[in-house]
């Protein structure tokens, strides 16, 4: 469970900030899998946990269903969400689509300051010990998160509103999860170089085509990892 903390003793005295922290960190804790998916959402645990009353909670637990990160099931209460195999599929065609289309449109609209910023955040993700390591690709969120940056520059506001709104977190909590699959983070950082080259140089046709690339290849290793648990659990039942 994260962090156990009492939000009293942040000074936050108002029903509405005290239901931001609350919101920020029950967030955190799903999309970085400190609360593991599927797992039951007790009101009277968290309101423990966090030293919170019960209507800034719920004010909280209501902002995370509308960002997809829990789910209310009938006589039995919230869940942390826990996509099978072919929603988290889904999930990633939708990726592959509109990221495509939101690359082509950044190599239209991004400017130069905002490309050159652009490159900034990639050099900031390469010096990121963990990155280093290889032990998983930079996780921090918004203007710091390579894919956030792009949507954004694509100029267009329904797209952003999906894709940087709605589904971000949830994305962002897949993200997460594969990361460290073996020699992924490397060549995520190496094909996010082609990409911003791509946009860079106003080639929106190629730009999109990398994207697409770049996500379907996340795709196929969800799909492997799922494909290892059937192949595990198939020989643990001879």
């Amino acid at each position: 469970m994260a962090d156990a903390s009492n939000l009293a003793d942040l000074g936050c005295t108002e029903a509405g900030t005290l239901s931001e922290h609350v919101f920020r960190r029950i967030q955190n804790a799903i999309v970085q899998g400190d609360i593991p998916p599927g797992s039951k959402i007790s009101e009277p645990e968290l309101a423990r946990t966090y030293g919170i009353s019960r209507g800034p909670l719920r004010e909280a637990i209501h902002r995370l269903e509308g960002q997809k990160l829990l789910v209310r099931i009938p006589h039995v209460g919230a869940r942390v969400v826990s996509l099978d195999q072919r929603e988290l599929i889904e999930l990633y065609e939708i990726r592959e689509s509109l990221e495509g289309m939101a690359c082509r449109l950044a190599a239209a609209r991004m400017s130069r300051t905002e490309i050159d910023e652009l490159r900034r955040v990639l050099e900031t993700h390469e010096k990121d010990e963990a990155f280093q390591a290889g032990l998983g690709y930079y996780q921090q969120e918004g203007d710091f998160d390579f894919h956030y940056r792009i949507i954004q520059g694509s100029g267009n506001a329904t797209l952003t509103r999906m894709l940087c709104g709605e589904l971000y977190q949830l994305v962002r909590m897949y993200r997460i999860q594969f990361s460290a699959t073996p020699h992924r983070p490397h060549q995520a950082f190496a094909e996010h170089h082609r990409i911003l080259d791509a946009i860079a140089e106003g080639d929106g046709e190629l730009a999109e085509l990398l994207m697409r690339r770049h996500i379907a290849g996340s795709k196929r290793n969800i799909e492997r990892h799922f494909q290892q648990v059937a192949e595990s659990t198939h020989a643990d039942k001879r």
